[in-house]
């Protein structure tokens, strides 16, 4: 099942690589902003390597096949249909773990200690989009590994922003693993979601020892930098909240964050008794609950460490 298959390396659990703690060359004084640091930066790819894989077709009343417009070209998306009854929706940007430009089934049913499917947001009446990007499935582009991807998730949004039955004021951005790294990347530049939920990220993308990050010459510190986001947590530009298991996975970089990080606007989360991948599906459902809860102008979504723990026996 492709799922299986490319979800399942988001089983990657990395070294220590304590970058949010170490002088950076692209960020040494800690004041430059990821979205300053990015201007006028063209990446140098150390390898071009696309999928050149199709795109799924889904079932028809769970997702519809789309193509959204980024600066990459026309991208695949598997988006939720209009629910119709002209009520506007909450939605989700959703990306997966492994290699997050690429997108298959994201609908079969999965164990709950391990579903990776995120379908406790649609099954909440959620809008759910799961973009491919650059380079992912038969999208035109190469991949950057964390770099031009931030654009395309940008772009998602924008495409889902403009769906009717959308409510474009409450769009959420999350993602596991890889995706998690993206995420959290995402949210240290300007952007419109209302708030974002990364599991299981990486603060510096050296961590995971050459896999997922083939197009990146690892020995550039400021392209390894560019890519990570341990060294830019002042720069997050809405609520966001990170979570990983404390009993696998990557908790020692959601540590080193978190003791970095004096950025009001980013929380850290690490989960008793709960892994890698079994967070998903019960913190998953929280979210979802309180995403619907989530009506008013501003955001106050917020977390306790006993709700997030009693899934898992807190």
């Amino acid at each position: 099942m492709h799922l299986i298959r490319f979800f399942s390396f988001g089983f990657v659990f990395v070294a220590v690589v304590a970058g949010c703690n170490q002088k950076s060359v692209t960020n040494p004084d800690g004041k430059t902003s990821l979205a300053e640091a990015r201007k006028g930066h063209t990446t140098k790819l150390a390898k071009q390597h696309k999928a050149n894989e199709p795109v799924p077709d889904p079932p028809a009343k769970v997702f519809r096949k789309v193509k959204y417009e980024s600066p990459a070209g026309k991208l695949a998306a598997y988006v939720t249909p209009d629910p119709k009854g002209g009520k506007k929706h909450p939605a989700i940007v959703w990306i997966t773990g492994g290699d997050c430009n690429t997108i298959g089934d994201v609908w079969s049913p999965a164990k709950a200690s391990n579903d990776q499917s995120a379908r406790q947001y649609r099954e909440a009446g959620i809008v759910m989009m799961f973009p491919s990007l650059r380079g992912g499935n038969d999208n035109p582009g190469a991949q950057e590994n964390f770099y031009g991807e931030v654009d395309d998730v940008l772009a998602a949004a924008e495409y889902l922003a403009k769906q009717e039955y959308v409510d474009a004021s409450r769009i959420y951005l999350g993602g596991h693993s890889t995706g998690g790294t993206l995420a959290l990347l995402v949210a240290e530049v300007p952007n419109k979601f209302r708030a974002v939920f990364s599991f299981g990220p990486v603060e510096d993308i050296k961590g995971y020892g050459g896999q997922f990050t083939e197009a990146v010459k690892t020995s550039d510190a400021r392209e390894v930098e560019l890519r990570s986001p341990g060294y830019w947590l002042n720069s997050v530009q809405c609520p966001t909240f990170v979570f990983e298991g404390d009993q696998q996975g990557n908790l020692s970089s959601l540590q080193a964050m978190a003791k970095a990080s004096t950025s009001p606007k980013v929380k850290f989360y690490p989960v008793k008794r709960a892994t890698h991948f079994s967070i998903l599906a019960p913190v998953n459902t929280l979210i979802a609950q309180k995403i619907l809860a989530d009506t008013e102008k501003e955001t106050k979504l917020s977390f306790t460490e006993a709700e997030l723990n009693k899934p898992f026996g807190g």
